[in-house]
C-alpha cells in the first residue's frame, strides 16, 4: 500500500504573529528585533546560600524576558564530585596560613558536606540550572538603561552575569519558548544544583505578606495572602494611618469599604465622613448611625459648642494646635477652633472684626456661666450659646457701641447663621448623638452648596471627630476622610493644618486617620504642601491605585516609584494598587469576598 503525504498548508496569520516585524538580525552583543534591540545575558556564578525567592528578584524585571531552565540529571556522579571537594578545600583549610583564605575553604566544605548529605540521605533531586534574560527595548539608550537595572538587581543576589557576545542567536534560540537550547548555551550557563534550590528561587516561592493577629487584606501580584494589622506597632510602622490615592473608576471605594468592614469586625468603632452617600448602605446593614450632616435635623453640630480638652501625657510636645501651650482649658482651645470656623465661613473677615467678635463670645459664655477655668464635660448640648444667642448679644453691642463699621457687619454675619440661610446647618444644639460603633457622617446635600460652605461643615465634622478619637485611649477608633481634598484652602490652612495634627496625635489614643483623595496634587500646591505633604508622608500605610497625567508625575517624586511601580498606576487596572507598609512595598490585588460585597450595597464603583 502506499502511503501518500500532504502538503500542510502555510498558516500565514500564525506566521505573522509570531514573526517580527522586519525580522531580525543578530550581532555581536545585540539581537535587532523588527523595530526594538535586545541583548541577552547569562547568569554564570551563584552565590554559596541564597534566600528564599531570590529568583524573583530577576524574573520580575520590567521590559526583560527571563527564562530559567531546569534539567534533572544523575546524582551518583555529583555526590562523587562533592567528596573530591570536601576532602580539597579540607586540605586547603588546614595547609593555608591565610586566615581569609582558611576561612573561605572551611565555609565551601560545610557547603559541600551540607549538599551532598541533602543527596544521598534525603534523596534530594539534582539537575542543571540555566538562567538567560533578554532585555528588550525601543532604542539603544533604553536598553541600556534597563541592563544597567538588570546589572544591579543581579550584583544584589552576588550572582556573575555575563553578555553571551559572539552567541547572540543561540541565545535568543534557547530564550525562546519554541526552541532547543544549544549545546554552547548549556555548557555556559548550567550549573549543578538541587531541586530544592531553584523551587525554593522562584516568585511563588515567596508571595505573601502577614502579620500574625492581623485581618486578610488582599492578594499580592503572585496570589499570596497579603495579612495585615494596622494596630501593629514597631520598626517603620509606626501609626495606624492610611492614605488612599487613586482617579476614579479603580476601584478606590470598594478597597476603603472593605478594609473598613474588616476593622470593624474586629471591634474598631468607624467614624466616616462621607460626601458622594457611598456608605449609607453599608452603615445602615450594619446598625450603625447614618447622619445627615448636610441639614438634616439629626445632624446638627453646635459650632459654640466648647469640647472637652483630651487629657494629654505630660511630657507631649505635639499639639492639636501650633501655638497651643499647655494647662490651656477648654473654652480657650476652643476659641481657637471657632477662629478657624469663622475664617473658613467669612474669609475676608479682618483682624478687628476678628477682635470684637473674641469679646462678644467671651460676654456670651459668660452668659452661661461658662469661664475659662469651667470644665464642660458631662454638659448637655443645651447648655450651649448658639447663633441666635450671639446675634442677639451682636445687636445690642451695635446699638451701644461706637463702631458701627466693623459691629454692622459682623451683625449681617451672625443673622445669616441664626436666621438666614445658613441657620438649618448650624443654628441650635448639637443634635449628633449616636449610639452605635459606626458613624456615618454623610454631606452629601453640601455638594450642591459653595465651597465655602463645604469646607466650614467639614471642618465642623473633623473637630467633632476629634472629640471622639481622642476622650478614650483605650477605645480602637478609625476615622474616615473621603474626598479629603475639600478640606486644602491657600487661603485659610488652619483647616489642613489640624487635620495634618489629628494624624500626628492620633497614635497616642489608639486612633488612625484615613485620607481618601482622587489627587495627590492638590495636597502639594505650593500654597499648602508643607502641611498637605505631611498627610501624605505621616501614614503608615499607603495604598496607591490608578492615575495619570500630573498626579503621576507628582506622585512618583512623592514616593520614590519604580518605573514599573509607575507603569502599574499608569494602567490604571481596576482593582489592583500599590501597597506601601511601612518601608514594605507591593503590588497588590483586592480580591473581595462576596459576604463583604453583600453588605457594601450600592455606591463605590461596584
Amino acid at each position: 500500500m502506499k502511503t501518500v503525504k500532504e502538503a500542510v498548508p502555510i498558516n500565514n496569520a500564525l506566521l505573522n504573529a509570531i514573526t517580527p516585524m522586519g525580522g531580525l538580525e543578530f550581532q555581536r552583543a545585540k539581537i535587532v528585533i523588527g523595530e526594538n534591540v535586545a541583548k541577552v545575558y547569562a547568569i554564570t556564578k551563584y552565590p554559596q546560600s541564597i534566600d528564599p525567592g531570590w529568583l524573583s528578584k530577576i524574573s520580575n524585571i520590567p521590559r526583560a524576558v527571563s527564562c530559567q531552565i531546569f534539567e534533572p540529571c544523575v546524582s551518583g556522579a555529583l555526590i562523587e564530585h562533592l567528596s573530591r571537594s570536601v576532602t580539597q578545600y579540607r586540605g586547603i583549610a588546614e595547609s593555608t596560613r591565610d586566615a581569609l583564605a582558611r576561612q573561605r575553604a572551611e565555609k565551601s566544605a560545610d557547603d559541600a558536606e551540607r549538599l551532598m548529605r541533602q543527596i544521598d540521605q534525603n534523596g534530594e533531586t539534582v539537575g542543571y540550572m540555566s538562567n538567560l534574560i533578554m532585555p528588550v527595548a525601543k532604542d539603544e539608550a533604553a536598553l541600556e538603561k534597563i541592563c544597567r537595572g538588570i546589572e544591579s538587581a543581579v550584583a544584589t543576589l552576588r550572582c556573575r552575569i555575563r553578555v553571551l557576545a559572539n552567541l547572540q542567536k543561540e541565545a535568543y534560540q534557547a530564550v525562546a519558548p519554541y526552541h532547543v537550547m544549544p549545546e554552547v548555551i548549556r555548557g555556559i550557563t548550567r550549573r549543578n544544583v538541587p531541586l530544592s534550590t531553584f523551587m525554593g528561587g522562584m516568585p511563588f516561592a515567596s508571595s505573601g505578606f502577614s502579620d500574625r493577629d492581623g485581618c486578610y487584606f488582599a492578594k499580592d501580584a503572585q496570589g499570596g495572602l497579603v495579612v495585615i494589622d494596622p494596630w501593629l506597632r514597631g520598626g517603620d510602622r509606626t501609626n495606624t494611618n492610611f492614605v488612599i490615592l487613586g482617579v476614579a473608576g479603580v476601584g478606590k471605594s470598594t478597597a476603603a469599604k472593605s478594609f473598613i468592614l474588616s476593622e470593624y469586625m474586629s471591634g474598631t468603632k468607624i467614624i466616616c465622613v462621607d460626601p458622594e452617600r457611598e456608605m449609607k448602605d453599608m452603615c445602615q446593614r450594619l446598625g450603625g448611625d447614618w447622619i445627615n450632616c448636610g441639614g438634616g435635623a439629626g445632624g446638627r453640630i453646635n459650632p459654640l459648642e466648647p469640647r472637652p480638652a483630651p487629657a494629654d501625657d505630660e511630657d507631649e510636645s505635639e499639639k492639636l494646635y501650633s501655638n497651643e501651650g499647655s494647662g490651656m482649658g477648654a473654652l480657650a482651645l476652643h476659641f481657637k477652633t471657632f477662629e478657624v470656623f469663622m475664617k473658613l465661613y467669612m474669609p475676608d473677615l479682618t483682624e478687628i472684626q476678628k477682635a470684637l467678635l473674641k469679646q462678644a463670645l467671651e460676654e456670651l459664655y459668660k452668659g452661661f456661666g461658662i469661664t475659662w477655668d469651667t470644665d464642660v464635660t458631662g454638659m448637655k448640648p443645651d447648655a450651649f450659646p448658639t447663633f441666635a444667642d450671639l446675634y442677639a448679644l451682636l445687636k445690642q453691642r451695635l446699638e451701644m457701641s461706637g463702631d458701627k463699621k466693623n459691629l454692622e457687619y459682623l451683625t449681617i454675619v451672625a443673622r445669616e447663621l441664626a436666621e438666614g440661610s445658613d441657620s438649618f446647618l448650624w443654628n441650635g444644639a448639637t443634635t449628633v448623638s449616636p449610639k452605635s460603633r459606626f458613624i456615618c457622617l454623610d454631606t452629601f446635600d453640601l455638594q450642591s452648596m459653595s465651597d465655602t460652605i463645604k469646607k466650614t461643615q467639614y471642618y465642623n465634622i473633623l473637630t467633632w471627630a476629634w472629640e471622639q478619637m481622642s476622650k478614650d485611649r483605650g477605645e480602637k477608633v478609625l476615622l474616615v476622610c473621603d474626598e479629603a481634598y475639600l478640606l486644602v484652602d491657600p487661603n485659610v490652612p488652619q483647616s489642613l493644618i489640624f487635620l495634618r495634627n489629628v494624624a500626628k496625635r492620633a497614635r497616642k489614643y489608639e486612633a488612625g486617620l484615613v485620607i481618601i483623595s482622587h489627587s495627590v496634587v492638590d495636597f502639594l500646591d505650593p500654597a499648602v504642601k508643607m502641611y498637605g505633604q505631611a498627610l501624605m508622608d505621616i501614614p503608615a500605610y499607603k495604598i496607591l491605585m490608578g492615575c495619570d497625567g500630573k498626579n503621576l508625575t507628582e506622585t512618583a517624586e512623592l514616593y520614590n516609584l519604580t518605573e514599573v511601580e509607575q507603569d502599574h498606576l499608569f494602567n490604571k487596572k481596576r482593582g489592583y494598587a500599590l501597597l506601601f507598609a511601612g518601608s514594605k512595598r507591593m503590588l497588590i490585588r483586592f480580591d473581595i469576598a462576596d459576604y463583604k460585597l453583600r453588605y457594601m450595597g450600592k455606591g463605590g464603583g461596584r
